[in-house]
């Protein structure tokens, strides 16, 4: 979704930023990003990912991170059925 940073990051490396050069470069393409589905890996599990995807209307389907604690009575979105989904295409990607 973003260009290669060196060294060692986390998914969540300046994430405010990268958010935005990912959603500009769709809106540049004349994609509209409101309403969208987006599926992530446990990695993006966190509050501001969440809130930014909120605040531009895009829908997270993010995997709940088990270290961030109890992942069964959580009251964010998460279809697994459809998170099902983006490992195949990035198998395919790949």
């Amino acid at each position: 979704m973003s260009e290669p940073i060196s060294g060692n990051h986390n998914d969540l490396n300046d994430i405010e930023v990268q958010f935005e050069v990912v959603t500009a470069s769709l809106k540049e393409a004349d994609i509209p990003i409101e309403g969208l589905f987006l599926n992530a890996d446990a990695g993006f599990d966190s509050k501001t990912f969440r809130d930014f995807c909120a605040k531009k209307e895009i829908n997270a389907n993010v995997c709940f991170n088990k270290r961030n604690g109890n992942t069964q009575n959580r009251e964010e979105y998460f279809d697994q059925k459809l998170y099902d989904q983006r490992y195949i295409i990035e198998r395919t990607n790949a």
